[in-house]
């Protein structure tokens, strides 16, 4: 699905930096601000600094004078407003919200696709297309820092998402906001793979186990704590251990 992510008003540049860095690791490009504080807030330092690395994110981003403007081609609108609205739209918590969106779109290019196979049209029309079927587009709205979304920009979305935190506390800084909400979009998009921190472990063979065995038996000897004529078990006893260990190379 496109995916878009709409900041309104936004007055910290370190904010801007901070969205396209949250984006970036959830794999989105699209962010548009509307009417920025800073004309130039895309090329500020604190932009820059707290982007991290997600330059590429920022050389993409686009600024609009109105929301009409960054809604342009999104059909599914998501507020994100912590206080409710007397006329608003429902409010959902973002993950039950997405796997509903993704449900109701699934259903949509089923029942397109029976559309499609079904030889009998007793309109005379061409069934549709599932793959020509327009894209969803959604967009996520972040209102300033200082005063959230207005009422009237949380009026025209179809679902304002409130993010469970602690009902003594439920304060989040724009930045974090922003990749919570990334993080559940994707997660319900399918996700990445959890990639391994260390490389793969290459073990120790049999002969270099060996080899250190031997060479500890002479220092245990030498030291007076390994009577040769009367070894019991202690050398077997670590020739265990340390199979059950999985040595490495360097760790031998």
């Amino acid at each position: 699905m496109k995916t878009r992510f709409v900041l309104i008003n936004t007055s910290h540049a370190g904010n801007v930096g901070a969205a396209a860095r949250a984006m970036k690791t959830m794999g989105f490009d699209d962010l548009v601000l509307v009417a920025p504080r800073w004309a130039n807030v895309l090329r500020r330092e604190e932009t820059i600094q707290r982007a991290s690395g997600a330059l590429d994110v920022l050389n993409n981003a686009r600024i609009v004078a109105t929301l009409d403007e960054a809604l342009d081609g999104m059909s599914h609108l998501c507020a994100t407003a912590m206080t409710p609205r007397d006329f608003g739209p429902p409010t959902a918590a973002p993950r039950a919200h997405f796997e509903m969106l993704l449900k109701s779109e699934l259903l949509r290019h089923e029942a397109l696709s029976q559309e499609a196979q079904n030889p009998s049209n007793p309109s005379g029309d061409t069934p549709a297309d599932p793959c020509a079927a327009p894209q969803v587009g959604v967009a996520f709205l972040f209102g300033s820092e200082r005063f959230g979304m207005t009422n009237e920009d949380v009026y025209r979305c179809h679902v304002a998402l409130s993010i469970p935190t602690n009902p003594g506390f439920g304060s989040l800084n724009l930045g974090a906001a922003i990749q919570v909400i990334a993080y559940e979009w994707r997660q319900a998009l399918g996700g990445f793979a959890v990639q391994d921190a260390t490389p793969p472990r290459t073990l120790a063979d049999a002969a270099q186990v060996a080899g250190m065995l031997s060479h500890w038996e002479q220092a245990l000897t030498s030291i007076g704590f390994l009577d040769p004529a009367a070894p019991k078990k202690l050398m077997p006893r670590l020739n265990q251990l340390f199979n059950r260990a999985q040595l490495s190379p360097e760790e031998i």
